[in-house]
């Protein structure tokens, strides 16, 4: 039992406190520098080693990047991906233990225009990273947002992958990569020969694609500026910008990297940051597409797979490393920049993991791997619709397909019961008439112009075309993001060309249904 008379003041009040004066935990001889965790000391020598070789190790044990292919590095300015891009320079040095063999290319993504920012402003951002992807000696595109109004409606289809290659077929590439290295390096000149190197020519061929960028303001900007600005301005909630503001982003990094000849893209996410985008994608009803969205592989576009290298690193070992071995980054402000907490759902939850992650320093850690473990489960196959369904934006597969036992089902019942009925307007109203029953204008056949007068068809068929309804292309998520918008007609056009060949290739199908067989009446009648 406890004695009055004992004293543990001393004892308990004395506690080992790690500081930067005890040795590394490697090599036991360095005095360490930085402190990363409690207990996880390290020299300067040793926490390089100690981050490279996680950047390798990520790479390594995926084995999603074959040699001699091309590969897209999504750049932001931020410290997460100039770490990311310092690794990959670090990994096709020539004194690398474990050379990476893969040919990068750079892409940033100008959102001034989304963000409020001048063209002056949007200039002087673009003269400093210039520099630093200049140095890099790879190929880099600058491309701005305004850029989306031009994008072709191929861009929302995901193609078909290529078909899964054999066990063993890595090794086998690397060694016939490794053979030609050889061959091409027996035919560079020799040592006082003034003639162009192969490394050369890549810079040469960088520099080039530089210039496809041209200098002071594009036309596209001065063209699309006021659209971006209708677009943004159009939408209520800083939560719905932000999303739309990254599926926008995305769209044009694909497209850059199909029509670049790029097969993989690395983006920047660090752990911290996929932690805050897990929980903030639950919220925002994204549970469904978790895997695809903090995984490190996303397959989603099929022949451009985004992949995420820098997922095992905190936002505190990126912030170290790039302050010690002097990694160049720009601040570039964005939507959230100067706003409160409670401004968005995203940085609310932000805010939630951080200040949870100062007290309890395995909270990120915790929710990292609990992303690991989550895999998307194949959507079972639907006779109404198409086998290989995906959202119209952000081109995952639709969860909308449920049972009417569902949540999701009472929600869209409780959705419909609340609208709020406008009888002076007939156009709105059987718009929702047609949405809620599924028949056309059921109530307004005998106004003039109706379905049942002649003149053909449908009363909404011959009045002038509108944006259609996106509700059944869209998942959850982006239901509630177009929800937001009080326009959608100032959606890119890309989006609309192809919400209107989806919907035709419904109603298609749904004319053509009675004369099709079923997949057991072909058996049978085969048989």
């Amino acid at each position: 039992m406890c004695q009055v008379d004992e004293e543990y003041n001393d004892q308990l009040e004395k506690r080992t406190v790690p500081t930067v004066s005890q040795r590394c935990v490697k090599c036991k001889e360095g005095i360490a520098v930085l402190i990363i965790r409690a207990g996880d000391a390290f020299c300067r020598g040793c926490f390089k080693e100690y981050f490279v070789h996680k950047f390798r190790a990520m790479l390594g044990k995926n084995r999603v990047i074959f040699p001699g292919e091309k590969v897209l590095l999504a750049m932001s300015g931020g410290a997460a991906s100039s770490s990311m891009m310092s690794q990959v320079q670090e990994g096709l040095s020539r004194d690398a233990p474990k050379k990476l063999r893969f040919i990068p290319g750079i892409i940033y993504i100008d959102e001034g225009g989304a963000c409020g920012q001048s063209l002056e402003e949007r200039e002087r951002v673009i003269a400093q990273l210039e520099p630093i992807f200049r140095a890099t000696g790879y190929p880099f595109h600058i491309v701005h947002l305004e850029q989306i109004f031009d994008l072709p409606s191929s861009v929302l289809e995901a193609v078909s992958s290529a078909p899964e290659r054999p066990e063993g077929s890595y090794k086998a590439a690397v060694d016939q990569f490794l053979h030609n290295s050889k061959v091409k390096n027996s035919c560079l000149p020799r040592e006082g020969n003034q003639g162009p190197t192969v490394c050369d020519a890549q810079v040469q061929i960088s520099c080039l694609a530089i210039k496809d960028t041209p200098n002071g303001t594009p036309a596209l900007v001065v063209r699309h500026g006021q659209d971006l600005e209708r677009l943004f301005a159009s939408v209520n909630t800083l939560t719905a910008k932000e999303d739309m503001l990254q599926t926008l982003r995305q769209h044009l990094i694909v497209h850059t990297a199909r029509t670049k000849g790029y097969s993989k893209v690395m983006m920047g996410d660090s752990c911290s940051r996929l932690a805050v985008k897990l929980l903030s994608n639950i919220s925002l009803g994204r549970g469904a597409s978790l895997a695809t969205d903090t995984g490190f592989s996303d397959p989603r576009y099929g022949d451009v797979v985004i992949l995420r290298p820098m997922r095992d690193y905190s936002s505190k070992e990126i912030a170290f490393y790039n302050k010690m071995f002097r990694v160049s980054s720009v601040f570039i402000p964005g939507l959230d920049t100067k706003a409160l907490d409670k401004a968005s759902i995203q940085l609310l939850t932000e805010s939630f993991v951080t200040k949870l992650q100062a007290d309890f320093p395995s909270t990120v850690s915790t929710i990292y791997r609990t992303s690991e473990k989550l895999h998307t489960a194949c959507p079972a196959h639907d006779s109404d619709s198409e086998p290989t369904a995906k959202c119209l934006l952000c081109v995952c597969a639709l969860d909308t397909k449920v049972e009417e036992a569902s949540a999701f089902h009472a929600t869209l019942v409780s959705e419909k019961l609340s609208q709020k009925r406008v009888p002076e307007s007939p156009l709105v109203w059987s718009a929702v008439t047609a949405d809620v029953t599924g028949q056309c204008c059921s109530s307004g056949g005998e106004r003039e112009g109706g379905c049942g007068t002649g003149g053909g068809g449908c009363c909404t068929s011959s009045t002038t075309p509108v944006t259609p309804d996106m509700k059944s292309l869209l998942c959850y998520s982006c239901r509630l993001t177009i929800k937001d918008m009080t326009a959608v007609d100032s959606l890119p056009r890309y989006i609309v060309s192809e919400a209107e060949r989806r919907k035709r290739r419904y109603q298609m199908k749904q004319e053509i249904s009675e004369f099709l067989l079923d997949e057991e009446e072909d058996e049978e009648e085969t048989s």
